[in-house]
């Protein structure tokens, strides 16, 4: 979602245009984490449209370190809306996140490595995606413009902003994660 991670740079491909062409389908959203559209939009391409690989892209800097889902939840609360019985899509009623899970749907995190591993076991895993599409994750350095694997090493990710302590969050987030 973020402007500052730039795909083609990053990965060395073009991605697609809105004539064609491209190298890659880019699907971004806030965190790069699994949600029913990113597993419907890998399900269509990689099942229909010849897909045979999924590369994960988080970055550093995230906005979606800089909150605690909980705080925001009660933001929204307290403007009178019933987090408990949110419609998600209007037009699939049915898509509905249960009671008390809102800020668990919101999907802040607390480290951006852990983040992107964990998205990437949870495609992989996903019965909707083929098992021999490839999934890798990768993290772009906002700060040094270099794409890295995701690690929990902490002399490799020195360098950057990598979790929601710098931004001054208190408390763990709830968990997107069985």
């Amino acid at each position: 979602m973020d402007e500052r991670l730039p795909v083609d740079e990053a990965l060395g491909i073009h991605v697609d245009t809105p004539v064609g062409g491209g190298d890659a389908h880019c699907f971004r959203n806030a965190g790069g984490i699994v949600t029913d559209d990113a597993i419907r939009s890998a399900m269509l391409t990689c099942n229909f449209f010849g897909t045979k690989e999924i590369v994960i892209v988080q970055h550093t800097q995230c906005g979606m370190l800089s909150a605690n889902a909980v705080d925001l939840e009660k933001f929204f609360r307290d403007k009178g809306i019933d987090t408990d019985s949110i419609e998600l899509d209007p037009t699939l009623p049915e898509l509905r996140v249960g009671k008390g899970a809102f800020a668990k749907w919101i999907g802040m995190m607390d480290d951006v490595d852990v983040t992107c591993m964990k998205t990437v076991e949870t495609i992989k895993n996903h019965p909707l995606i083929p098992k021999d599409v490839v999934v890798s994750g990768w993290v772009w350095e906002v700060e040094t413009r270099r794409l890295r694997a995701p690690t929990l090493d902490s002399g490799k990710r020195a360098r950057t902003d990598v979790t929601s302590a710098p931004f001054g969050v208190k408390g763990k987030q709830p968990s997107r994660w069985a």
